[in-house]
């Protein structure tokens, strides 16, 4: 890194909606003034993309590894929840992401993470309270409450919940949605309650209901779920009121883009250059009350330089005056014991028959590319020896949640939609509670991948008749240790056997990593069985 005293080009003035030649000139990591000049070098200077809401983890790599990657595209900093590695290794966990980030090369704030574990219906490694979550509030590393995603809990006035709410006033500190197809009254009442930002609107219609009700919208475009294509017209109506986020991003899409893609598509739609640079660079930073500067004299100087304010190819990104060199080697992460918990013996394929309860139908989790969002089917399915079988002819085939934290019997269901043929896939990124999550057409296969990743403690793997490959996650079976673009080629691999093996999905893993969380209608799976996501119970 090395910081440039000064620098000079066309700077855009987001809040005042202009762009003009100019020089900035940076001491000690802040903007000491910005003037006019006559003649300044071809290049653009702006406030750098902040990410809305994501989870690091998601990325499988460290902080650490996912900040240099995204510090390429001109990201400066994340509001990040580390609601992900919380569920298996509790405070110990958020800790882990609050000390690997310290030397970031961007500037990640962490918040405290509001259900752990997610719902009662499940299984995770680890319990925050209101009382360990108001522990966490208290510390100067903490910047908000997470996603509540316990939206039933807010309109029930659960104690527990209302206390988490609570605890987050009381330090001044704001509260981030969860609330997927909320509307109406219900949608105010949780707003009512200090929720003050959702990013699972999947319509319009949904996230102008929200916005009604004085909430503000972050518009999402991960790996898995992409809302941008339908909410976009907020970027007009409501500039002050958006955000954009990832949510989820996986290693090989990372390394491809952040939310500088977001606004390139926004400003190819023809939305206001202003507008959209406000939603992308601002917003987050007066919402959350983070010290990320946004090119005012005595800001830190965090900044990005692009070649034109149409291609947006990012020259050089700055945080606190210091200009990050890709390649450098910046990214090392420091060389500590990894954090896991994972607690069970290998399995065997028994664990995978569904007994045949006499049910003219079953449930059936039908999977929908580029959503969180399932599709529920009751269909008959064919027997033997009194056990239910795939039904081929229709794509359905078995899905399996096991338990991770301890030994327990597998839950056994039904999917369709992944289209594997003569293979099986497995993961311990399974949201929220990241037990093992499994889907093939072969039972013997489907447990050949499960092991695999009990003998690693955590990853992905998959598994054909004659060939298999596996990435390990060590840490909480989370994440690796290693670069991102090492595990974003990993991830590609993996992807492309997959895909190679009959799957359709754009991203496997990231689609199945959903099928177990419950708070996401219609219809998912979790350690104790099938769930129905609208009624909030089993089947």
């Amino acid at each position: 890194m090395h910081s440039p005293g000064n620098i000079s080009g066309h700077i855009v003035d987001i809040i005042g909606k202009r762009t003009f030649k100019g020089r900035i000139t940076i001491a000690e990591g802040h903007i000491i003034s910005i003037s006019e000049a006559d003649i300044v070098p071809d290049q653009y200077i702006l406030p750098g993309f902040i990410d809305a809401h994501i989870h690091i983890e998601s990325s499988m790599v460290t902080p650490m590894a996912f900040a240099e990657v995204a510090a390429s595209h001109g990201t400066v900093a994340t509001v990040s929840d580390p609601h992900e590695i919380a569920n298996v290794c509790g405070t110990d966990g958020v800790q882990f992401m609050i000390d690997n980030s310290r030397n970031a090369v961007i500037k990640i704030f962490f918040g405290a993470p509001s259900c752990v574990p997610a719902t009662t219906f499940e299984n995770a490694g680890a319990t925050l309270d209101s009382k360990e979550v108001d522990r966490l509030l208290a510390s100067e590393d903490i910047w908000y409450l997470s996603e509540m995603m316990n939206y039933p809990g807010v309109l029930n006035n659960d104690p527990e919940v209302l206390a988490k709410i609570k605890c987050a006033s009381y330090y001044g500190k704001p509260v981030d949605g969860h609330a997927p197809g909320l509307r109406g009254l219900q949608a105010k009442d949780y707003i009512d309650h200090g929720i003050s930002t959702d990013h699972e609107c999947t319509t319009l219609a949904e996230a102008s209901d929200k916005l009604d009700h004085g909430m503000k919208i972050i518009i999402r475009e991960g790996s898995a779920a992409k809302n941008f294509d339908a909410l976009h017209p907020i970027i007009s109506t409501h500039p002050d009121d958006v955000m954009f986020c990832s949510d989820d991003k996986h290693p090989d899409d990372l390394i491809v883009g952040h939310i500088n893609l977001l606004v390139k598509k926004a400003l190819q739609l023809g939305y206001d250059l202003y507008d959209v640079l406000k939603i992308a660079c601002i917003n987050p930073i007066f919402h959350y009350n983070i010290p990320v500067g946004h090119l005012r004299e005595g800001d830190p100087a965090d900044f990005i330089v692009v070649d034109t304010l149409v291609d947006f190819n990012i020259i050089k990104t700055f945080i606190n005056g210091n200009e990050i060199i890709p390649g450098n080697d910046q990214y090392k992460n420091p060389k500590k014991t990894l954090i896991n918990q994972f607690n069970i013996n290998v399995q065997h394929a028994d664990i995978l028959k569904v007994k045949d309860i006499g049910l003219i139908e079953y449930p059936i989790i039908v999977a929908v590319d580029g959503s969180l969002v399932t599709e529920k089917l009751f269909a008959s399915l064919p027997t033997e020896s009194g056990y239910l079988l795939p039904d081929f002819s229709k794509g359905i085939i078995k899905i399996a949640v096991i338990n991770r934290y301890h030994d327990a019997p597998a839950a056994v269901g039904f999917i369709q939609n992944f289209g594997l043929k003569g293979c099986a896939i497995a993961s311990t990124v399974a949201h929220d509670s990241h037990n093992i999550i499994a889907v093939g057409d072969d039972d013997a296969l489907i447990i050949k991948a499960v092991n695999l990743l009990i003998e690693s403690k955590g990853g992905l793997s998959a598994v054909a008749k004659d060939s298999r490959i596996h990435i390990p996650l060590p840490i909480a079976g989370l994440m690796s240790d290693k670069p991102c673009h090492e595990i974003g080629h990993l991830y590609s691999e993996i992807s492309s056997f997959v895909k190679a093996h009959g799957c359709t999905l754009h991203a496997p893993y990231m689609t199945l990593s959903f099928m177990a969380l419950l708070v996401i209608p219609k219809i998912k799976i979790s350690d104790l069985g099938m769930f129905d996501a609208e009624a909030f119970s089993f089947y």
